[in-house]
């Protein structure tokens, strides 16, 4: 009674039972409770006996704490805990106040029947709680005291708080749902009834229920239809350390065991090793998976060996000292050598935090980060500075490094951990890391930070710097006592790596291989599913197990997404197998049968599917058990280049095999897209591309890619496209039996499993007279004009309308919590809500408007009018009304069409027409005032469905003032051809013309070219547009437009162009005096359109209309007779991308060709016109002798066997160039001139008409002066690489500035028509000298005459070729560098960019490394083939 303090019926008790102290040293827990005291004291006894006993110091809590009654601590539980009533009531039963709570560990509270989650959850906010701020307790209502809520129920936190109006009391509004539902009948009576009764939850009885009964309806829509999850929101957790001085990151992914050991910093420090080591295991047992960021100093070989646990840990980033990291005997070449990590500099973590992140391959795979030089590499920026050096120099660049780690969109606070590992002493504060140690103290906690030290004399005087100078004991977060080996042998105990968790994958001849973590970490876009996923983790049938399998079950079954932990655990229990769909086998026997029987190297099968009816469900399970037969991987990220994703398939195609072994890739698309299509198409180009994979065993080098893709008519969807499968909402009678056997075996593990509406909707059969009951009975009293009312009523819109539901959570919590209470979820976790199944939201509109008059355009106008709901916080997080209102990408390839409106706007549309529709606009662009794609999708909607071109006008230069770039520009564009294109037709249907007609297409045609060639100029522009300051960079993805994503507008400006120049020549070959049909008049139209008579020239009958429309053309003569010669150069400008580029787009190619047949239709005459011509008019010789040379070169411009005569045309034509007033013309003939000497000189080196390269580089710098840097084609720039391009030892040369002007000249005029295709390398750099060093491609093919054609052009895909001896004693190899993700051949100090031939030989992440390769000239710029990295 006195020492412990328990009450005095306890301790008569202990009287009672003769009870002394000798026996009493001996209890347990058990024989305690065997006395009759409850649990509260009887953990609080046991307590004290083991600190006396043991000699251990209890932890230390809040004074406040221990004087809190039980019924406090019930309060504390439910009001700040959030945790289940039925707990709080339990340990209030079982006397558990203040003093006794704090003695509690988890396996008291297990024993209490507390599941794991609440139990450390508890644990977790106790350890928590200030000694300087007291939480408030508000006294509970007796009716709520009672209240044990549904154990399937998620915890009171989200939900509790959805059913209070924040101005009221928490928890005093909630009803019974069995109250709410009174006029149910039929089998949504008896499920309702069954559920309620359940439950048994006594019903609280507010003092004016009618006053309340709206309100609480809603409530229960919510409790009943709205399924709680987690999302991780940049979950990084940090383990940082310092090998002689790093610092780690982790991210956290088990987060109760995050929550166990956060507390144990301080509560277990203790001066002798037992204490330490459990300093260590506790502070590490939640970041075993991932760690944020490390420090390091120089280490010793005899060190490295002991830091082996570095390598089991997913690290986020490293901070390296050392220069020598990365050579033979440092930390990070250790690493490296199993582990993957990007070898990045401090100035790389500057700019967006998205772009940041995205660049360095961040959360993905480690970063390792030199702060004070790298000796691996040459250069004085790269050597190592002493401190003052380094202070000038690098120590901002630190600090800004820091700065972003700690950015809390970065670094949690709270959820992550720092781990100061020092290897050698630090014996000044004149050190770079003393610098680094105060930077995070500028931004984190201290006890956010661990400290472990090789030794006791390096940590006494680390302590003894950061008490000097933060004043601050480092003790209670430090280990220093456990030597290295004892350090890396008390990590790799933790869980898992105590475990055998090596992860296979199936290989050939029915083996298996291990997957390599190294490996792993390089297919950052893959999930891979080994054939032992999920095994060695749990024992089997344990209390952890259990419990895990109980938690993913319902998770399940209440509307989550399916787990590969829900086949395991199916698995293991044979009896209670997962349900197969009758498709499991169709699908699963399609599978094998291509494998088997296809020809074809990547198959692409579809899974069509109704929304929500287990689509994905039902091609995961297909996956699971073919998992041990074929490797298989999910598709993490859809938005990722698909050159990247076929990258890392054939990766994994060839991991750890000689022989390559077949995939199965899972795409979980949500909507019909391309991507899957381009990967399908860039698989098999990749596997060229790769050395060691031979491409005729088609057989074990095939994969296949599951699509699994929403639709609403998968039967219509499965009918276009074959090889397919579909599954619809319908459930077969065997199915049927499946789901009632199923629900069985749930009531045996879980309380009420006919609350699982998810599952109960799929076990109905999707009975929409189920749903539609259950629905409305729930909302029968609904009312729109309360807060949770609105808020249910956007969730069933954005549940319907809007694809990613991740992008609700933070909705929901701002709406209900206000701005100050966001952070509910602790440590970075956000609790969201969405309605468990597609088909509820639906039927929840369809209530609306039947039985509240309430339409989609009602609700989506209060979301629009809700400021709350668009707060900053929320802007950041969702766009989904924004993409709901935008329209749908318009695919562009094939036979893929998608609908130009989104469903809502084609919904509210046909049923409420265009004002309802522009209202809904009209209020969006002011809710979203600086996004561009609202305006612009108006503009859209209104010149396309409803033919109003000036309305449509108006919002597209709305759109334009915004932000004028090529989607916007583009727009108007295609407003003014649509309004053209309309007014043509007409005019071809009218048989009488109004001349002013005319007049009006000719300004609709100049405004339309005026608009496309903007677009076309900005979206070649050379620099990338200008950020706003002002403006949030998701804005950027807003805006991005849905008919032309980011980087891909192309040439649309151009093709734009060409149509409105031949709808104009359509509208003026009607004219009576251009008419086409009559070869005078056609001839006028000739002449006229090419500038060589002016329209008063042009014979035509004198009347009235004729004058008029003369005068019409006469103000227009300018615009009109540009056009011919603008259409000539565009097409020319298209020859020449298919001149150079290896790109094949047969529509494209046809659409163009189209035109042009056209356009040679409309204005070439024959030879016989020509000649006629020439005979006729003998003043004209010269010139038509010069242009007889023009017309042979462009007739025989690839025919290499007049190459002599080419070359001899264009020397004459220099010689006349003094007579030649067209500098244009001028140019291009010098630059032909050129390359034809080379090509001469290439096919006939002792050729008479080859001229000297000293001649030809004169003849070239005086063009390059002439064009300058901006020249609109390559060819001039392409031939200073070929003529200029330094010599091993020469560094001060301008050839880096051309291969600038090259690169922009490409990008400009070539890039964009198709960004993702290379080009051809036509030459080589080799090693003779003068045009000697240029080596083409057929003479290095005549090494290999004997070979087939096809075996050799494999060689040269996939870069095997360089490896012929040949090859290499012909070409130069030059030395290089990849920083930044770019390639750059380095002379000296001189550092030339060049693009790797094939990407997938340069990793992603921004590492810098030292690489060498083989360097092809393209018309795009150098290429380096082959390469080889140094290290």
């Amino acid at each position: 009674m006195t020492e412990v303090k328990v009450h005095k019926t306890c301790a008569d008790r202990f009287v009672e039972e003769e009870v002394s102290g000798d026996s009493l040293v001996a209890f347990k827990k058990t024989d305690i409770l065997d006395l009759g005291i409850k649990h509260g004291p009887a953990v609080k006894i046991i307590s004290y006996l083991e600190s006396l006993r043991d000699g251990l110091q209890r932890d230390q809590f809040p004074a406040y704490v221990e004087n809190w009654t039980k019924e406090q601590v019930h309060q504390w539980l439910l009001q700040h805990v959030n945790a289940y009533s039925k707990y709080a009531i339990r340990l209030q039963e079982e006397d558990v106040s203040g003093d006794c709570l704090v003695c509690f560990k988890k396996q008291d509270l297990l024993d209490l029947e507390v599941k794991s989650g609440p139990a450390v959850k508890i644990l977790s906010n106790l350890r928590q709680l200030s000694k300087d701020q007291e939480p408030t307790l508000q006294p509970i209502p007796h009716n709520e005291q009672k209240e044990a809520p549904n154990p399937i129920q998620p915890e009171v936190s989200v939900a509790q708080t959805v059913a209070s109006d924040p101005a009221e009391p928490f928890n005093t509004t909630e009803v019974q749902a069995d109250k709410m539902l009174g006029k149910k009948s039929g089998k949504a009576q008896q499920q309702f009834k069954k559920a309620s009764e359940e439950k048994k939850i006594d019903e609280p009885k507010p003092q004016n229920f009618k006053a309340r009964r709206k309100e609480t309806v809603v409530v229960n829509c919510l409790h009943c239809f709205t399924h709680i999850y987690t999302c991780f929101t940049n979950s990084i957790n940090s383990f940082s350390s310092i090998f002689p001085y790093h610092v780690y990151f982790c991210n956290i992914e088990i987060f109760c065991n995050f929550n166990i050991c956060l507390c144990a910093s301080s509560t277990y420090c203790t001066s002798n090793q037992i204490g330490l080591n459990l300093i260590l295991r506790l502070r590490l047992s939640a970041y075993v998976q991932t760690l944020n960021d490390v420090k390091l100093t120089k280490s010793s070989p005899e060190q490295v060996q002991y830091l082996k646990f570095l390598n089991k840990l997913k690290l986020f980033c490293v901070l390296d000292f050392d220069p020598d990291s990365n050579t033979q005997v440092g930390l990070c070449h250790s690493y490296r050598e199993s582990r993957w990590a990007n070898l990045h500099t401090p100035s790389q973590y500057q700019g967006q935090i998205d772009s940041v992140i995205k660049n360095l391959n961040l959360y993905k795979q480690t970063s390792w980060v030199f702060c004070n030089g790298r000796h691996d590499l040459e250069g004085d920026s790269n050597k190592e500075l002493n401190y003052w050096n380094w202070l000038r120099k690098s120590c901002s660049d630190v600090e800004q490094l820091v700065s972003f780690i700690c950015n809390p969109e970065v670094f949690l606070h709270g959820r992550s951990l720092i781990m100061f590992l020092l290897l050698s002493p630090v014996d000044s504060e004149k050190d770079p890391i003393c610098d680094t140690y105060k930077a995070f103290m500028k931004h984190i906690e201290e006890e956010m930070i661990i400290h472990i030290c090789e030794s006791q004399s390096t940590y006494e005087k680390w302590k003894e710097l950061i008490q000097e100078k933060l004043d601050f004991d480092i003790d209670p977060q430090s280990v220093y006592e456990l030597s290295l080996s004892e350090v890396n042998g008390t990590v790799l105990a933790l869980r898992p790596f105590s475990e055998s968790s090596e992860r296979l994958l199936p290989s050939s001849d029915s083996s298996f291989v291990v997957l390599k973590n190294k490996d792993e970490d390089l297919l950052t876009a893959l999930d891979i599913l080994c054939l032992n996923q999920c095994e060695n983790i749990y024992e089997d049938k344990s209390p952890e197990f259990n419990d895990k399998r109980t938690k993913v079950e319902e998770e399940f079954y209440r509307g989550g997404k399916v787990k590969w932990w829900n086949f395991f655990f199916c698995d293991k229990d044979k009896q209670k197998p997962f349900i197969k769909r009758d498709k499991y086998e169709n699908l699963k026997r399609m599978i094998r049968s291509e494998l088997r029987e296809s020809k074809e190297m990547c198959v692409l099968l579809n899974l069509f599917h109704n929304p929500g009816c287990g689509g994905t469900t039902l091609a995961m399970h297909v996956m699971w058990d073919l998992r041990k037969e074929i490797r298989c991987a999910v598709l993490k990220d859809n938005s990722l280049p698909m050159t990247e994703v076929a990258v890392q398939v054939v990766k994994l195609m060839k991991l750890e095999n000689e022989k390559p072994c077949q995939v199965f890739l899972l795409i979980d698309d949500s909507k019909e897209t391309e991507n899957p299509y381009k990967l399908c198409n860039c698989i098999p180009q990749t596997v060229e591309s790769h050395s060691n994979i031979n491409v005729d065993k088609a057989q074990s080098c095939k994969v296949i890619i599951l699509n699994c893709v929403r639709s609403q008519n998968p039967k219509d969807s499965y009918r276009r496209h074959n090889p397919s499968q579909y599954i619809t909402a319908s459930l077969s009678p065997e199915e049927q039996n499946e789901f009632e056997k199923k629900l069985n075996e749930l009531r045996e593990t879980h309380d009420t499993p006919e609350n699982f509406y998810s599952f109960m909707i799929m076990k109905s059969n999707f009975d929409k007279k189920y749903i539609d009951d259950l629905v409305h009975n729930t909302l029968e009293n609904f009312d729109f004009s309360s807060k949770n009312a609105k808020l249910f009523s956007f969730l069933a819109l954005l549940n319907s309308y809007v694809q990613n539901q991740k992008s609700l959570a933070l909705s929901v919590k701002i709406f209900l919590y206000e701005k100050d209470s966001l952070a509910r979820g602790k440590m970075g976790v956000y609790e969201g809500i969405r309605i468990l199944h597609s088909s509820i939201a639906s039927a929840c509109l369809e209530e609306f408007e039947r039985s509240h008059s309430l339409k989609v355009s009602d609700i989506t106008i209060e979301i629009l009018h809700c400021d709350l709901f668009f707060s900053i916080e929320l802007s950041k997080k969702i766009h989904g009304l924004n993409s709901t209102n935008v329209d749908c990408k318009a695919a562009k390839e094939g036979w893929f069409v998608r609908e130009p409106f989104s469903p809502l706007i084609d919904k509210i549309h046909s049923e409420q027409g265009r004002q309802t529709v522009q209202q809904i606009f009209v209020k969006a662009s002011t809710r979203f005032e600086k996004s561009l794609s609202i305006p612009q999708a108006l503009a859209r909607y209104l010149y396309i469905k409803e033919h109003d071109f000036p309305e449509a006008l108006k919002w597209a230069e709305k759109a334009k003032n915004i932000k004028a770039n090529p989607y916007t520009f583009d727009t108007i564009g295609q407003i003014h051809k649509s309004n053209l294109k309309s007014n043509n037709d007409r005019g071809k249907q009218e048989t009488s013309c109004n001349p002013e007609d005319l007049n009006t297409n000719i300004k609709i045609a100049s405004n339309a070219i005026t608009a496309f060639k903007k677009a076309q100029e900005l979206a070649d522009s050379e620099e990338e547009p200008e950020e706003e300051p002002e403006e949030e960079p998701e804005e950027k993805a807003v805006d991005e437009s849905d008919d032309f994503p980011q980087k891909s507008y192309h040439v649309q400006g151009y093709v734009g162009v060409l149509e409105i120049a031949f709808l104009v020549f359509e509208i003026l070959s009607r004219l009576p005096f251009f008419d086409q049909s009559d070869p005078m008049k056609k001839m006028y139209f000739q002449r006229f359109l090419k500038k060589a008579i002016p329209i008063t020239s042009v014979y035509k009958e004198d009347n009235e209309r004729n004058n008029i429309y003369e005068e019409i053309i006469k103000e227009h003569e300018r615009f009109l007779q540009n056009l011919k010669a603008e259409v000539k150069e565009t097409f020319e400008l298209l020859d020449s991308f298919f001149t150079y580029m290896k790109g094949r787009y047969p529509e494209f190619q046809r659409k163009i060709s189209s035109l042009f047949k056209h356009y040679v239709s409309l204005f070439c005459n024959t030879p016989k016109e020509m000649k006629k011509e020439q005979q006729n008019n003998p003043n004209l010789n010269l010139k038509i002798n010069i242009e007889e040379q023009r017309l042979f070169l462009e007739k025989n411009q690839a025919d290499t066997f007049e190459i002599e005569r080419i070359t001899e045309c264009y020397a004459y034509l220099q010689k006349q160039h003094h007579q030649l007033n067209d500098k244009k013309q001028k140019t291009k003939e010098t630059i032909n001139c050129i390359l034809s000497n080379i090509v001469l000189y290439l096919l006939k080196p002792n050729s008479k008409h080859v001229k000297s390269i000293d001649s030809l580089s004169d003849l070239l710098s005086t063009t390059l002066q002439d064009v300058g840097l901006r020249y609109p084609f390559p060819d001039p720039y392409y031939l200073a690489l070929l003529l200029f391009w330094p010599r091993t030892t020469e560094e001060d040369t301008e050839i880096a500035t051309y291969v600038t002007a090259i690169r922009n000249s490409t990008r400009k005029y070539l890039t964009p028509l198709f960004q993702k295709r290379s080009t051809v390398a036509h030459l080589y750099l080799g090693k003779e000298k003068g045009l000697k060093r240029l080596v083409s491609k057929p003479q290095l093919d005549e090494n290999f005459k004997k070979m087939h054609r096809e075996t050799l052009a494999q060689l040269w895909r996939n870069g095997d070729i360089f490896k012929d001896k040949t090859i290499i004693n012909r070409l130069q190899r030059v030395r290089g560098s990849i920083e930044q993700g770019e390639v750059f051949a380095n002379y000296g100090k001189l550092k030339i960019p060049v693009r790797p031939a094939l990407v997938h030989r340069v990793s992603g992440g921004f590492s810098t490394e030292k690489v060498s390769f083989y360097l092809g000239f393209a018309i795009k710029g150098p290429i380096a083939y082959d390469i080889q990295y140094e290290n």
